[in-house]
């Protein structure tokens, strides 16, 4: 059951993380660069597709951090594990869209930081649901 509520929780806080990031904050940042997105209306029509990414982020995420997880205090250890998912998807991501697409440096920089705090936040509530109960993770 903890791996159900953990998923839930980082699929739901990724969904909320990243409106608060991409649809709020970076908001001003992005209406400069409308040429770089889809039209609001075609966006809308693939929305389920947005919903699906987090889902399945939620589950890896718990996943992921259920299979590693030790027998140490929550906090730092969620606070580590999503600071390494950031090293390994959040960053790096980021990194290569700055390559390949024209995004201003400063929209990255912005990007990588308020997506790695969001992912250290999302580590931190599933290890800390995880810390609760039941300590088996699904096979």
């Amino acid at each position: 059951m903890n791996f159900a509520w953990s998923a839930a929780a980082a699929a739901v806080l990724s969904f909320v993380i990243g409106f608060v990031v991409h649809g709020m904050l970076l908001a001003p940042d992005y209406a400069n660069l409308k040429s770089m997105f889809r039209p609001e209306a075609e966006m809308q029509g693939l929305f389920t597709w947005m919903l699906v990414a987090h889902v399945l982020f939620g589950v890896a995420f718990a996943w992921i951090y259920m299979k590693g997880r030790e027998d140490k205090p929550f906090l730092a250890q969620g606070a580590r594990f999503g600071f390494a998912v950031a090293v390994l998807a959040t960053i790096p991501t980021y990194l290569i869209y700055y390559v390949i697409e024209p995004w201003p440096a400063v929209v990255v920089v912005k990007q990588i930081i308020f997506d790695t705090i969001g992912v250290v936040v999302m580590g931190i509530v599933v290890a800390w649901i995880q810390s609760r109960g039941q300590r088996t993770a699904p096979a």
